[in-house]
């Protein structure tokens, strides 16, 4: 069966393709031990959290060299999968539960990700900079802005400002009214046509 991923992404290498083939081999292992994912959701891996990860390098393609933290990463989504697809970028995965983390981890092993780095802990502990804050329905847009504010670093190499951006779902027009001066709202729907992505969306906001 022809992978959901490859449809959308035809230009992956051998060894992208056999990184994604590992993700959904082994997430539903680790799943029946250690619950990173929904009991009920694990049969949508591809679409509903590897795909979904992937739609923000449809909103950027990060330049190579590129920092990229992502905040509460749960068992690895979206930093991993990002990280498959930009192995020239460094992702730095943050969640403050242990066994989700040790998850990302054993993923990260099996695929051998040299482009991953991993803090177990509260992410105002972390003092490093980065272009990027990346983030999948862990809190409101400002008060991930409050948090992570410290962690965006001032030089530009990509083809965006510095700043946050999250995967969210449903109706966040509240959440992002005081933003609109500096943020973006992108309907995923425009990058993916299968029915998970009809009410997801991307939110991108510029922080100095």
């Amino acid at each position: 069966m022809e992978h959901i991923i490859f449809k959308y992404f035809p230009d992956l290498s051998d060894r992208q393709k056999e990184c994604f083939g590992k993700m959904l081999e082994l997430y539903p292992e680790w799943n029946a031990r250690i619950n990173v994912i929904s009991r009920k959701d694990i049969d949508n891996l591809e679409t509903n959290h590897i795909l979904h990860s992937l739609a923000i390098a449809r909103f950027l393609r990060f330049t190579d060299g590129s920092r990229v933290m992502d905040f509460g990463t749960g068992g690895g989504f979206p930093g991993l999968p990002l990280a498959v697809l930009f192995p020239n970028v460094h992702f730095h995965l943050v969640d403050r539960t242990g066994k989700k983390l040790l998850v990302a981890k054993e993923i990260a092993d099996a695929c051998a990700l040299d482009n991953v780095s991993f803090r177990h802990g509260d992410v105002a502990e972390c003092k490093e900079k980065f272009d990027f804050v990346v983030s999948r329905a862990v809190m409101p847009q400002p008060d991930l802005i409050r948090i992570c504010r410290k962690n965006i670093a001032t030089e530009q190499r990509n083809a965006i400002p510095n700043g946050l951006i999250t995967l969210k779902g449903g109706d966040i027009s509240a959440e992002m009214k005081n933003l609109r001066h500096c943020s973006e709202v992108i309907d995923i729907s425009d990058y993916f046509s299968e029915p998970f992505f009809d009410t997801k969306k991307i939110a991108f906001t510029i922080i100095k």
